[in-house]
C-alpha cells in the first residue's frame, strides 16, 4: 500500500514523502499512530505544506537535541552481568534497561523505544544507536563483561577472530562427541561382563552333566572313608 508520511519514520523517510509499504506495517502501526495517512489524490494535494512544516520542527529539534547527541556520541555503558561458559547471557539486556543507564548517565529523558537495538544476550562489546530525531541518532558503546571480571575482560572476547570463535565452538563438539562414544562403550562393556556372569553356572552345570562326576568329590571320598 502507499502512504504519504504525516511525520519522520526512521528508517522509512521524512514527513512529506510518498511510501510503498506491506499492508500489515501501514495499517496496524503507521497509520494508527497517526504517522501517515493513505496516499489518495486528495492527501497528496497537502504533501508540499506538511513537508515543509515538518522541516521547520526537524530544524527546532536538531538544535534543541544537538546538545545532547554529542554527549551520547562515543559514550560508554557498562554491565556486570551473570553469563555461562560460551558467554551467553542468563537473561538479557533489555531495551528498558539501556535506557535507563542512559538516563542516568546523560540526565535525559530517552524511552526504550528510541533505542535501536535487539536485547543483548551475550558478553562483548556491542554498538548502539539512540533515536533523537531523523538527523541525530548518536551511536553508544555497551560492555557487558561477567560479574567478578573487569570491563576490560570484554574487549578480550571481541578481539578473537570469527574462525577462532567457530574453532572453539568445534572442539566443544567433537569434546562432547567423544565422552558420548566412551559412555556407550561402557555401558556395552557392563552389559556383556553381566551377560557372562549370567552364563557361568549354566556352563559349570553343562560340564558336570557331561563328566557325570559328582560336583563334591573330596567331600565324597572323605565320607566313604570315615565309614
Amino acid at each position: 500500500m502507499k502512504v504519504l508520511l504525516l511525520k519522520d519514520v526512521y528508517k522509512l523517510g521524512r514527513a512529506g514523502d510518498v511510501k510503498r509499504v506491506a499492508a500489515g506495517y501501514g495499517r496496524n502501526y503507521l497509520l494508527p499512530q497517526g504517522l501517515a495517512v493513505l496516499a489518495t489524490p486528495g492527501a497528496m494535494k497537502q504533501a508540499d505544506r506538511i513537508r515543509k512544516a515538518a522541516e521547520a520542527e526537524r530544524i527546532r529539534l536538531n538544535q534543541e537535541l544537538g546538545s545532547l547527541a554529542e554527549m551520547l556520541e562515543g559514550m560508554q555503558l557498562t554491565f556486570p552481568v551473570k553469563a555461562g561458559e560460551t558467554g551467553r547471557l542468563y537473561g538479557s539486556i533489555t531495551t528498558g534497561m539501556l535506557a535507563e543507564a542512559i538516563n542516568k548517565e546523560a540526565g535525559s529523558s530517552i524511552t526504550k523505544r528510541q533505542i535501536d537495538s535487539q536485547p543483548i544476550k551475550s558478553l562483548g562489546v556491542h554498538n548502539i544507536h539512540v533515536r533523537l530525531t531523523v538527523d541525530l541518532v548518536p551511536e553508544l558503546t555497551v560492555v557487558a563483561h561477567r560479574e567478578g571480571e573487569p570491563p576490560e575482560s570484554a574487549f578480550e572476547i571481541e578481539e578473537m577472530a570469527p574462525e577462532e570463535v567457530a574453532e572453539t565452538f568445534v572442539e566443544l563438539a567433537e569434546e562432547l562427541d567423544q565422552e558420548e562414544i566412551e559412555a556407550e562403550e561402557a555401558a556395552a562393556e557392563a552389559e556383556e561382563a553381566a551377560a557372562e556372569a549370567e552364563e557361568a553356572p549354566a556352563e559349570v552345570e553343562a560340564l558336570d552333566d557331561e563328566t557325570g562326576e559328582d560336583p563334591q568329590p573330596d567331600e565324597a571320598a572323605e565320607e566313604s572313608s570315615e565309614a
